[in-house]
């Protein structure tokens, strides 16, 4: 019976691989479709599409050459902060330096178009009054 477990246990693995693959193709499909480039990433795959998802409707209801960076940026902060908690924050522009210290699994770095955007979650320990 030990050689049968084995074999289940082969052939499980192997379709988990299949399936991985199958998501990751798909996931770069639609980044292809959005015009995204993760740049680096700590951050679980569904934030960071709703950071794509969000960032491309923002710059889609933009005047063309009207890029405005400080929209993106707060808009960005405001949802992840609604959706996820405090304390998110957000650099966008076509040319910035950045070091930052973020909390595990919340971190994107990514271009968009020409944009670059830098979305990240910091810990927020309460004040002793």
């Amino acid at each position: 019976m030990e050689g049968a477990e084995l074999e289940l246990e082969r052939r499980s693995r192997f379709l988990n691989s299949l399936i991985e693959k199958k998501k990751v193709k798909e996931q770069k499909n639609q980044y292809d479709k959005l015009n995204v480039r993760v740049r680096a990433s700590d951050m679980p795959i569904p934030l960071q599409t709703r950071a794509f998802r969000c960032s491309r409707d923002l710059l889609d209801s933009m005047l063309p050459g009207k890029l405005d960076s400080k929209r993106i940026a707060l808009a960005l902060k405001k949802e992840f902060d609604s959706a996820y908690g405090p304390a998110w924050h957000c650099i966008v522009g076509t040319s910035f330096g950045s070091y930052v210290t973020h909390s595990v699994g919340g971190f994107l770095y990514f271009s968009i178009d020409k944009v670059y955007i830098l979305l990240f979650k910091t810990a927020v320990e309460p004040l002793d009054h």
